[in-house]
């Protein structure tokens, strides 16, 4: 397994993440897929459009019209309440499984690997497992 580590810098954002993610796979000799995984509750991964930096900027501002901050929420932890960032993130998934071809990335010619914020700003990890 090897670690990626973040530092966002808004509440809601989300971050390229691909050339990061390939980086950590140049000595994953013989993998056949590749295990992006966040150990987070508050935040997520998700493969989408890389082309247009604007898009990202629509799933951002889409997530918080979907669950509002002020939606009336129970939970709160002691940073305050931020049930928001963790029903956000439940709707992204965790993890995506990537297949390798010669030890590169197999995603689509408009795909990348994005991380998904959403109680930021904060230090995050990613964790990539090289699967044979």
């Amino acid at each position: 397994m090897r670690e990626i580590s973040l530092r966002t810098e808004r509440k809601t954002q989300l971050l390229d993440i691909t050339e990061e993610v390939q980086s950590t796979l140049a000595a994953a000799n013989g993998a056949s897929a590749a295990l992006v995984y966040v150990p987070h509750t508050t935040a997520g991964v998700t493969i989408n459009e890389d082309a247009d930096p604007a898009l990202a900027e629509d799933i951002e501002s889409a997530m918080e019209r979907i669950v509002d901050d002020n939606g009336g929420w129970r939970h709160s932890d002691a940073d305050g309440p931020n049930a928001p960032s963790h029903i956000r993130a439940a709707l992204i998934s965790p993890q995506v499984l990537v297949p390798l071809d010669d030890g590169r990335l197999a995603l689509g010619r408009w795909q990348g690997i994005f991380f998904c914020e959403f109680d930021g700003p904060r230090e995050r990890k990613v964790y990539v497992t090289p699967l044979t």
